[in-house]
């Protein structure tokens, strides 16, 4: 009696994972209603399959992005002990950086400009901002703002080098464990 029991479960969850798995495409992607309507492949507008319903997808491809208002808190932050600021100072300038960043990104999107017109209208977009930041500065503070950018600058440009270098050994290393394993 057991066998014949467990024959018998066995047939019936065939038989439901087999209509389920119909009913949603066979795993293809292809939802309710393809193929039916006389056109094949996707159903030609007669029915929704399950990438329809979805919604939008995101695009894999594309690194998610930042939000202007971490990355300036992240460089406040930095700044924060190297300035020496008060709350109210590292809130301001949190606020300058954000607007900043959102002008550079859109100055840097725009296509009808050259390249020579973004760079001057990024240097021009710098010295605004710098001359908004030393406002909420006092005097010894503007000295080590100066310092703190120009240091800010040399670690940007050393974290990028060593990126490229690390990237070009690990296109070495890629090559050599080809050449390996022929």
């Amino acid at each position: 009696m057991k066998p014949i029991q467990n024959l018998i479960i066995l047939v019936f969850t065939l038989f439901c994972f087999n209509s389920v798995s119909a009913q949603y495409g066979n795993g293809y992607n292809n939802g309710y209603g393809n193929g039916y309507g006389g056109y094949g492949g996707r159903s030609g507008g007669m029915g929704m399959d399950r990438s329809m319903m979805s919604g939008p997808q995101a695009n894999t491809s594309k690194p998610k992005e930042i939000p202007v208002e971490e990355t300036a808190a992240k460089i406040v932050e930095q700044m924060k002990p190297a300035v020496n600021l008060d709350e109210l100072q590292s809130i301001a300038i949190t606020n300058v950086f954000a607007d900043g960043l959102r002008e550079q990104g859109i100055l840097l999107k725009n296509e009808s400009s050259s390249q020579d017109q973004k760079m001057e209208q990024m240097k021009a977009l710098k010295e605004s901002m710098t001359k908004k930041i030393t406002a909420f500065l006092n005097p010894d503070q503007v000295e080590k703002y100066t310092n703190f950018m120009e240091n800010f600058k040399e670690v940007k440009k050393t974290k990028s080098k060593k990126k490229k270098d690390k990237d070009k050994d690990n296109k070495e290393e890629e090559k050599t464990t080809e050449k390996i394993q022929e």
